[in-house]
């Protein structure tokens, strides 16, 4: 076993001692949380895609957010990352509220984030994209700039973690490779990789395992937990209950927008809130006339919200 390995695994046992005495319920409070989230609301038209109460992410913990299609883990997602205001609520990172904060705030304050479909800048080296990443560079000042001597050293030093990254995940044979000959899988690499440039303190990530072959899934996993490691918190979406299950400290489910459940990995599929939100309610009983009528005007009210909040962003 690598001492990397060893690492990870003293480390998933230390983070499962700190959740021993926490209950298995939604909104439980954590022992030492470094987000955390309260009565957030978003809505789209008359449609309310995001209702949850309350919400506290372990620090240093590995914690897995899952629920079916439409559960609205991405619009919170992208609420928390100051992607998406939400209508209502607040929440804070790390002891500050960030419920009126720029979206340029986050990664400034050691939030970042990676999405479902990567955002690679395509015309870029792999090495330009990993640079652009890194923070209070000296260079970017326009009058600084004109003083090579100012940034040199800084910008060396920078060069230097880059490459450091990229030979962790095992890309350093592509650094000068323009980021758009990249692979799907390689470009989930590129942006994990270089999400650790800005040293955060907690890393978002918007379902990795989307369409990379089981041979990197296996690579993305073993990053992820050294993520952890290294004093990262990592909060991610996933539909695979077997990544969920093998890398998670907690699970988080959500249904219809809002938060149904919260439990350890193995617990999970013991929730019968969760059961029904994957397979129905009547998953082990036809439905009656009246319950098939009632689904039936639900999904049409639903449909109607998403059009008149369709026609109301497009002005119609």
């Amino acid at each position: 076993m690598s001492d990397t390995a060893y690492d990870t695994a003293a480390d998933a046992a230390r983070l499962r001692e700190q959740l021993a005495g926490v209950a298995s319920e939604p909104g439980v409070a954590k022992p030492d949380p470094i987000v955390v989230a309260d009565n957030m609301v978003r809505r789209f038209g008359g449609l309310t895609a995001v209702e949850v109460e309350h919400l506290e992410v372990q620090r240093g913990s590995i914690t897995a957010l899952i629920g079916p299609n439409g559960a609205g883990k991405t619009t919170f997602f992208n609420c928390l990352t100051g992607f998406g205001d939400p209508d209502e609520g607040e929440w804070s990172f790390d002891g500050t509220s960030m419920s009126k904060a720029p979206a340029h705030k986050f990664p400034q304050a050691g939030m970042v984030r990676t999405f479902q479909l990567t955002k690679a800048l395509s015309k870029l080296t792999v090495i330009e994209n990993m640079k652009l990443a890194a923070p209070d560079q000296r260079g970017e000042n326009f009058f600084r700039a004109l003083v090579p001597g100012v940034w040199r050293r800084q910008e060396r030093e920078v060069e230097e973690r880059a490459d450091a990254l990229l030979k962790r995940f095992k890309m350093d044979h592509m650094r000068n490779e323009f980021a758009g000959t990249l692979s799907g899988g390689q470009r989930k690499l590129l942006e994990m990789a270089r999400a650790l440039m800005c040293n955060p303190k907690i890393i978002m990530l918007d379902e990795p395992m989307a369409g990379v072959n089981p041979a990197l899934t296996q690579s993305l996993l073993e990053h992820i937990k050294e993520m952890r490691a290294d004093g990262a918190t990592v909060l991610f979406i996933e539909h695979d209950m077997d990544v969920v299950s093998s890398i998670s400290d907690w699970v988080v489910v959500m249904a219809e927008g809002s938060i149904i459940s919260e439990s350890r990995p193995e617990e999970v599929g013991q929730n019968q809130a969760v059961v029904d939100a994957y397979l129905g309610a009547h998953h082990d009983a036809p439905l009656t006339l009246e319950e098939e009528e009632a689904e039936l005007e639900e999904v049409e009210a639903k449909l109607e919200a998403i059009e008149e909040a369709r026609e109301e962003e497009l002005g119609l």
